[in-house]
């Protein structure tokens, strides 16, 4: 059972502490709400005990002000009592307002009535004695006792509703208590949820941190095992293909040998069967690296310019004997607006066709095979072409036609056994068109053939340069007979098929076991060419092209011969030093132009005869890079002549400052053509030169520096207009 996601724990939590929350706030607003309602009633309450305080003082100095104007006669003290009076009875009516009619007792009525009745009573005694004139007659009711009956009354009703009050006042206190008490616990209760949740945010994200951190840990060692698997797949490829190839390349290379010789129909017939079973083994080989190739992203494309019909002429010429085997009907048919010069990968076109076809003339036992090729679009730099090949064979039912292009996938489970094959030839189609930006579709139905439709897209190159290469190419090339060619091959078989071709050639060749041998005889006599191969005993051939390159300084061709085809092979072999690069089997075609190749080009430096320059540093510093070696040719024959000139111009001048700075300047540029040593004393005598040095002798020196450096620029302009360049 799977167990739940953390997150959805997390998030459930969080929504919970959320709800809580609220909760909490809103029995805190409760609570405020109470505090606030009991601050007010405890307000309203101090405000009654005032009142009656006042009400009790009032009463006391009303009966005082008029006992003090009667018994005196001195009317000083009635004034403001009828104001007072007065007051007293709104006072009366304040506190009965400010008591919540709940809360009004028969207390409170009581004290209205003894209120108005001492009200009453104050107002008889005032007017006997104003307006009457008579202080017997108010003297009379002051003795009566009414007044100080009233007033003890009234004092006697406000002690008995203190009493009331004071309860009702400490039970608002002991409210306001309660409920500050229960606010600090919901406050001290938030307080604690807000630091578990601070504690538990923090140890989540921490925890959260650990475990990416240990997720990203083994990622890295994830990473690194596959990388490590990737490498053990990679060199057990490497390792597999040339185990395969080395006896491959015996297995073709002796039947074409064969092929040569006097053979009756049915040797002829054996041979041909074992060299079809090899090259059928080699595609299988081919396909497998070249699948890997594509996965590691090492496949490239080359952009190289070819013929479309000549293309297509020699794809379908692979499959004549097969169709006609089969009574087949081919045609090919091109549409008169597609270019015929393209520019693009016409090897990875060609890998596209053949696979292509050969499903189409596999799996077509009789009617026809058509290839059509078609423009979509077309701009002055671009084309974009449709390529429809269709056959009448078995079809592709439509649930397998999405599953074709994966790999070791096949239509039927029948067809490897009906036809062979390993259902890789349509997954690395697939995926060269997608390397090139193009696109793959099929149509198909069971019994009545299959379509397949590639559209792909090709610059178009400019034919005024492909003329000026073509009459570049006229040029006349050496002769094979002249060279000599130092061959490193430790298998037995391929020392024979080599030494065969080389004889067939009419080539001169010596044949070592090894790389340790092949450094050896180079240090005996000079070759033409080195064929390498790279896996020999003692020493391979990387490290003896390692050494021939930075420890012997040579700088003659070396083709690498090897049957690695992994991806990078090829790069690996250039960058370590070697001039080129064929991998086994090795087709004779191939070598012999490559050789040819590179024959003419040591033929062409050959002619040079250098008796001045010498490229030993230069070859050093290039490390074999042409461009680079252009680039500085030409440079010292721009920089020198100027140099030369500020240096005689600094003689006749006698700006000696000027002459030492150039003259040191010129040391360097002289030292790429190897002129350092004959030419230094003479640029150091000129460059120590002195105010008591002279003109004449510095005049000597230079017109030797002149001298050997004109014959320097006539070599290299000579180098330069070589086909070394």
């Amino acid at each position: 059972m799977r167990k739940p996601d953390i997150r959805y724990w997390v998030l459930w939590l969080f929504l919970l502490g959320i709800l809580v929350i609220v909760f909490l706030q809103v029995i805190s607003g409760y609570n405020i709400t109470r505090l606030l309602q009991g601050n007010r009633s405890l307000a309203s309450e101090m405000e009654v005990q005032n009142n009656l305080r006042k009400l009790q003082n009032d009463v006391l100095i009303i009966d005082t002000d008029l006992k003090g104007a009667v018994i005196t006669g001195n009317k000083t003290y009635l004034t403001g009592v009828e104001n007072k009076i007065k007051a007293l009875q709104t006072e009366a009516v304040r506190l009965n307002q400010s008591i919540a009619p709940h809360q009004r007792t028969k207390e409170l009525k009581t004290l209205q009535l003894l209120i108005q009745e001492k009200s009453h009573f104050s107002y008889q005694i005032l007017t006997a004695f104003e307006k009457s004139n008579n202080e017997e007659a108010a003297l009379r009711l002051i003795n009566t006792g009414r007044g100080k009956l009233l007033r003890d009354s009234i004092e006697s009703a406000i002690v008995q509703l203190e009493t009331l009050r004071q309860n009702e006042l400490q039970t608002i206190v002991s409210s306001i208590e309660d409920t500050g008490k229960s606010a600090r616990l919901w406050g001290l209760v938030i307080a604690i949820i807000a630091l578990l949740a601070v504690i538990s945010a923090f140890w989540y994200i921490v925890n959260q941190g650990r475990q990416q951190q240990k997720m990203i840990t083994l990622l890295n060692e994830s990473d690194k095992r596959n990388k490590e698997v990737a490498n053990m797949k990679e060199q057990f490829l490497a390792n597999m293909s040339h185990e395969i190839r080395t006896p491959m390349n015996a297995i073709l290379g002796f039947t074409n040998l064969l092929r040569r010789t006097t053979l009756n129909t049915d040797q002829r017939q054996y041979v041909q069967n074992i060299h079809s079973a090899g090259e059928n083994l080699l595609a299988l080989v081919n396909d497998i690296l070249d699948l890997s190739k594509i996965e590691a992203g090492m496949m490239s494309l080359e952009e190289t310019r070819f013929s479309l019909h000549s293309l297509m002429s020699s794809v379908g010429a692979m499959f004549s004997e097969k169709i006609k085997e089969k009574d087949l009907k081919f045609t090919t048919h091109i549409d008169k607006e597609v270019p015929d010069i393209l520019s693009g990968d016409a090897v990875r076109l060609t890998q596209i066709l053949v696979n292509l076809l050969s499903n189409a003339v596999k799996f077509t036992e009789e009617g026809k095979v058509e290839v059509y090729v078609s423009l979509l679009t077309q701009t002055d730099e671009q084309v974009r072409i449709r390529i429809c090949i269709k056959d009448t064979g078995i079809g592709i039912s439509s649930q397998k036609q999405q599953t074709i292009f994966e790999r070791f996938q096949q239509a039927e489970t029948e067809t490897t056994r009906r036809f062979g094959g390993t259902g890789l030839g349509l997954a690395i189609v697939k995926q060269l068109i997608t390397l090139q930006h193009g696109t793959i579709d099929v149509k198909s139905k069971p019994g009545e053939g299959s379509e397949f439709v590639v559209e792909l897209s090709y610059n178009i190159p400019d034919m005024a340069q492909l003329y000026a290469a073509a009459l570049t190419e006229q040029e006349e090339a050496v002769s094979l007979q002249k060279i000599t060619v130092l061959i490193a091959e430790d298998n037995v078989m391929n020392q024979q098929l080599i030494t065969h071709l080389m004889k067939s050639w009419d080539i001169d060749y010596v044949l070592v076991n090894s790389g340790q041998e092949a450094v050896n005889e180079l240090k005996k006599r000079e070759y033409s060419l080195i064929l390498m191969d790279i896996q020999m005993p003692e020493m391979d051939g990387y490290i003896a092209t390692h050494v021939i390159r930075n420890e012997m300084k040579l700088s003659i061709p070396i083709i690498a011969m090897t049957a690695h085809a992994m991806a990078g092979e090829k790069e690996k072999c250039l960058q370590l030093g070697m001039n080129d690069y064929v991998s086994k089997p090795i087709k004779e075609t191939i070598l012999y132009n490559m050789i040819g190749r590179h024959a003419q080009q040591v033929a062409e430096v050959e002619e040079l005869i250098l008796e001045h320059i010498k490229l030993d540093y230069l070859e050093q510093l290039s490390g074999g890079d042409k461009t680079f070696k252009k680039q500085i040719l030409e440079q010292f024959l721009q920089q020198a002549p100027q140099e030369l000139s500020q240096l005689q111009t600094a003689i006749d001048t006698g700006a000696y400052d000027a002459i030492k700075q150039t003259a040191h300047s010129l040391k360097s540029t002289v030292g790429y053509m190897g002129l350092a040593d004959e030419l230094y004393p003479f640029l150091t005598r000129l460059e120590q030169a002195a105010p008591s040095t002279q003109t004449t002798a510095m005049n000597h020196d230079l017109a030797y520096v002149k001298a050997k450096c004109s014959a320097a620029f006539s070599e290299v302009e000579d180098l330069l207009k070589s086909a070394v360049f």
